[in-house]
């Protein structure tokens, strides 16, 4: 067998088998095996299945030829079962032996049987079935005589209109191809292959992959010979050892087969295949457009294709040619849709990230925002409030009435002291500051001079220092009249008056005062002060 011959295994349907000693069988075996027929060989056995044909026909037989319906026997001769050629072939291999009419069930007539020989012969060379990307028989075996080539490509056009019906015209020329290979078959015309008054045939619409026709027979090359590499050594003992060649991917290896069934299709460049899409037909195309559509998603595998050669249509998915590629679209677009979803997810998730991380930021920020906010506005208020008392006590006009007791006991007794040796009555707390003021003019006696009085700025030191104000929480904006009847370093009488009047913090402002401790002096003194 060629180390270029294509060799695909196609699996049978479910729950079909081959049948034995048939023809299909035979077929089978060599497949799986590797080995094909001869042609010699193959030529052998349909020359005289044309002639048993022709003389079927004559009598106006119908019939359904293909290699499940013909016994092969143990001396390699065919013959028709008729039982099994009245019934219309289920296995693929034996439905593309049929010819394009009779396909849709109908018994096929001599034309449909040369077509059916056709088939079956370039099966018998090339172990491939007819259809797309079906290879030239040159390209399987580079010795084969040209004159067949013309012969099967007359035998498979796939219009009945244009194709021969002379089984024993058939007959003649393929034996007188290889002689030796069958008994001489009734003598025939060869030249109505090519037609007649009626008809012309055209091999432009042959299954057969064009180029080739009418070529001038080939001379096969000369074999290459293997390289020589020598061993070391000179004289009669020398050693020569062909180098070894590159191991060839098996024709069963599914990158190789891919690739050689694109090669195949692609070798028959006719525009023959429509696709009906939406309900409507799109095309012809040649092979290379069809291959091109389904890569690019254009058709996929559950579309109709239809050969307008063969006259047959089904699904992309379910040509054995085109499968492959449709499945291997369908792959890639799955594999780009799972990209892209996969993108969209981490972008998603990247883009929720980012906004999670912004809307943190913009909390955190809020909340540092208002934090300095309450400290600055908190900061600010006291210092106003400092400045405010600062202001005030700067600004604060300290009275003591000294000598009170001096003046009001002029006024009461001419200016003499009361007796008693000098001594000063002494007044309870929780009066007001007129209120204690009265009293002790009232109580007053003459008595000696005592200790010298104090003086109002040792009174202003005290009562001028305003922090009693805060505890009172005194606005900024207030004003705050004080009057301290001071005896003994405590505050005996406190009035307090503020601006707006508020009751609460002056009452607040005198128990503050009333809790101050002053220099002590056993007479009485008055002191005022005023913050603004």
């Amino acid at each position: 067998m060629s180390a270029q011959a294509q060799v695909i295994l196609t699996p049978l349907p479910v729950g079909m088998s081959i049948p034995a000693g048939t023809l299909r069988a035979e077929m089978d075996s060599r497949r799986a095996a590797g080995r094909r027929f001869d042609i010699r060989e193959a030529i052998g056995l349909v020359v005289p299945l044309c002639t048993q044909l022709h003389e079927l026909h004559a009598q106006g037989r119908t019939l359904f030829v293909h290699p499940s319906s013909l016994a092969y026997g143990a001396g390699g001769a065919l013959r028709l079962v008729e039982e099994l050629a009245h019934a219309a072939p289920l296995l693929p291999r034996d439905r593309a032996c049929l010819a394009p009419e009779e396909r849709k069930g109908n018994e096929g007539d001599a034309r449909a049987s040369v077509f059916a020989v056709g088939a079956i012969l370039y099966e018998l060379l090339t172990s491939s079935s007819v259809g797309p990307g079906m290879r030239r028989p040159a390209d399987v075996i580079p010795d084969i005589p040209p004159t067949l080539e013309t012969v099967l490509g007359k035998s498979l056009v796939a219009d009945p209109k244009h194709r021969p019906a002379d089984l024993a015209a058939l007959a003649q020329a393929l034996y007188q191809i290889v002689p030796s290979a069958s008994s001489m078959p009734p003598s025939a015309d060869t030249s109505h292959l090519d037609g007649d008054g009626d008809f012309e045939v055209d091999i432009n619409l042959s299954m057969m992959p064009p180029g080739g026709h009418g070529e001038e027979a080939r001379v096969p090359s000369a074999p290459s010979l293997p390289k020589i590499q020598a061993v070391s050594g000179d004289g009669p003992f020398a050693v020569a050892i062909p180098v070894a060649q590159p191991q060839r991917l098996h024709g069963n290896d599914p990158t190789r087969k891919l690739a050689d069934l694109k090669a195949a299709l692609e070798s028959d460049p006719r525009p023959r295949y429509v696709v009906i899409k939406d309900g409507m037909d799109h095309g012809p195309f040649s092979s290379v457009e069809l291959l091109q559509q389904i890569a690019s998603g254009s058709f996929t595998g559950e579309q109709v294709l239809r050969d307008t050669f063969s006259s047959e249509e089904r699904a992309i998915q379910d040509w054995e040619e085109f499968a492959p590629f449709a499945e291997q679209a369908k792959l890639n677009r799955d594999i780009v849709q799972e990209k892209r979803a996969l993108d969209a997810v981490v972008s998603a998730e990247k883009q929720g990230t980012q906004y999670k991380a912004l809307l943190g930021m913009a909390l955190m920020g809020v909340i540092l925002a208002a934090g300095a906010g309450w400290w600055y506005r908190e900061r600010s208020h006291k210092k106003e409030r400092e400045l405010a008392v600062q202001g005030a006590t700067d600004r604060v006009a300290i009275e003591v009435d000294a000598g009170l007791v001096s003046a009001k006991a002029a006024r009461a007794g001419g200016g003499a002291r009361p007796s008693g040796g000098g001594s000063y009555p002494t007044l309870g707390g929780g009066l007001s500051c007129e209120a204690a003021q009265a009293r002790y003019v009232e109580e007053y006696k003459l008595g000696n001079n005592g200790p010298p009085d104090l003086t109002a700025g040792a009174y202003g030191n005290v009562l001028n220092r305003g922090s009693y104000l805060n505890a009172c929480g005194v606005p900024s904006n207030m004003e705050v009249n004080v009057c301290a009847a001071v005896q003994n370093g405590r505050a005996v009488g406190v009035t307090v008056t503020t601006s707006p009047s508020n009751p609460g913090i002056a009452s607040c402002i005198s128990g503050q005062i009333r809790g101050i401790s002053f220099p002590s002096h056993p007479r009485l003194d008055v002191a005022r002060t005023t913050f603004k």
